[in-house]
């Protein structure tokens, strides 16, 4: 089985930051970067080269495969900023419907800026994807 691709690095989540170049994208990872550590407890790391995420759970499909990835996380890319949750929540849908101009993938929830949602659903967001791979993935559920 392969390995996964994208692990926890070394790199400092203020220097990968500082390191975007759109100011507008900088200031939103500052803003979620002080959101999911306030709803994880955690202080976050980064996963490969351009995803802060925080916390860690251990996750084993039927398939077989299997590995590590954080509760929950974004990345600032050029198109959109992305945030990676973990779906299949109770009242996901009806979140999504009120929290603005976006659009969703498997487990990705793409929006421009943080000015284009509203924040109030998208940590009721938050909180519900953080509490649902809590509670499936129990014993993994934190950082490592």
């Amino acid at each position: 089985m392969a390995d996964a691709k994208t692990k926890p690095t070394k790199v400092r989540i203020a220097d990968f930051i500082a390191s975007v170049p759109d100011a507008s994208k900088r200031a939103d990872a500052e803003a979620l970067v002080a959101l999911f550590r306030k709803l994880t407890g955690q202080p976050g790391k980064m996963w490969g080269p351009s995803i802060v995420g925080f916390g860690t759970y251990h996750y084993r499909y039927d398939s077989g495969r299997e590995g590590d990835s954080p509760i929950i996380g974004f990345s600032p890319r050029k198109s959109a900023l992305v945030v990676y949750i973990v779906s299949g929540f109770e009242r996901e849908a009806e979140f999504l419907a009120r929290l603005g101009k976006h659009t969703t993938g498997k487990s990705c929830l793409y929006v421009k800026r943080l000015a284009d949602i509203d924040l109030t659903v998208l940590e009721a967001l938050a909180t519900r994807s953080i509490a649902y791979v809590r509670a499936k993935y129990p014993a993994t559920s934190m950082t490592r």
